[in-house]
């Protein structure tokens, strides 16, 4: 059945949770390949290709979107998983500059754009927040991507030589990390989270993982070791909460699950390699297997409730 509305129309910001859990993943499975010696690294290589596609295939109607009627933009600012969104294109865009690293391709408008991108998601964000009713202006953990979103920076900054644009962008990013995980405390004692959001608890992994990769990109290694030990903490927490998350059924806030196991992931292969030993390999094992099906099913889901339009419908996207 043809949709009344072309799906490039509709394209939901919802998608770039998943895109850029897509890419971390792809990326996880390269890097591991330099310490696994049974892994293939064009396994990761080719990841890397389809989700890269993934990523432009969405960027691409999104912005065709935004071109057929710019204030469509604000429009889907109206709920916080697209507010999160936003800032996901954006951190999915500073992967991609490290994930062309190792392939001799060096390209840093691609983290510049990045960056940019990640600025004007912010200011997007902040703006929409001053427009909502007082009584809806609340901390969610969707605001880590926005707000805290910088954190991909030293990735692939270092290596580009942006050593001291890469410190000011997590050490941004650890000024808004406070702020908003106060904020999220806070509004716990008052509201309860909702069924269909629960997912959404486990990106309280992510600014975590991101920072040990982050540091561990810097050489801080006392930072680097801080961030790690209480990733593991909180994903021993998030794995007894699992069932409670998943108890609302598939809704495409499930993309939660999927960028902060990726990071997750790729912090255990970065431990790996810095000598952490069999914890480490523990956890980059648990990554892979468990992380790499659930990701790629999640996109898959995605992409089929994407083509009937339900993922538009479900996730409140504007329509262009």
């Amino acid at each position: 059945m043809l949709l009344e509305t072309p799906l490039w129309r509709q394209t939901p910001p919802a998608i770039f949770p998943v895109c850029l859990g897509f890419m971390s993943l792809a990326l996880g499975w390269r890097n591991a390949a330099n310490l696994l010696p049974w892994l293939s690294e064009d396994v990761g290589n080719i990841m890397l290709a389809l989700s890269t596609a993934f990523f432009l295939w969405f960027l691409m109607f999104y912005l065709a979107k935004v071109a057929a009627r710019p204030m469509v933009v604000l429009e889907d600012m109206r709920t916080p998983p697209a507010r999160a969104g936003m800032a996901a294109a954006a951190m999915a865009m500073m992967v991609l500059a490290a994930a062309l690293l190792p392939l001799n391709i060096r390209v840093p408008p691609v983290w510049w754009l990045g960056v940019f991108m990640q600025v004007f998601a912010s200011v997007v964000v902040l703006y929409a927040i001053w427009k909502d009713p007082p009584g809806k202006r609340h901390f969610s953990t969707f605001q880590y991507l926005t707000f805290v979103g910088p954190v991909v920076g030293p990735i692939a900054g270092v290596q580009l030589g942006y050593v001291r644009e890469s410190i000011w962008l997590i050490s941004a990013a650890l000024v808004a990390y406070v702020i908003v995980t106060i904020g999220i405390f806070w509004n716990l004692k008052r509201d309860p989270i909702p069924e269909k959001l629960r997912p959404s608890v486990m990106i309280f992994l992510a600014p975590i993982s991101l920072f040990a990769l982050g540091y561990g990109a810097l050489g801080w290694d006392f930072s680097f070791h801080v961030f790690y030990y209480l990733g593991d903490a909180v994903m021993v927490i998030l794995i007894a909460m699992m069932p409670w998350m998943m108890k609302g059924g598939f809704s495409p806030v499930w993309a939660s699950f999927t960028f902060p196991i990726a990071a997750y992931l790729n912090v255990q292969i970065l431990a790996l390699a810095m000598g952490h030993g069999l914890p480490a390999l523990i956890g980059v094992y648990a990554g892979l297997i468990i992380g790499t099906p659930l990701i790629l099913w999640i996109a898959y889901r995605s992409i089929m409730t994407w083509v009937t339009g339900d993922l538009s419908r479900q996730s409140h996207a504007a329509v262009a």
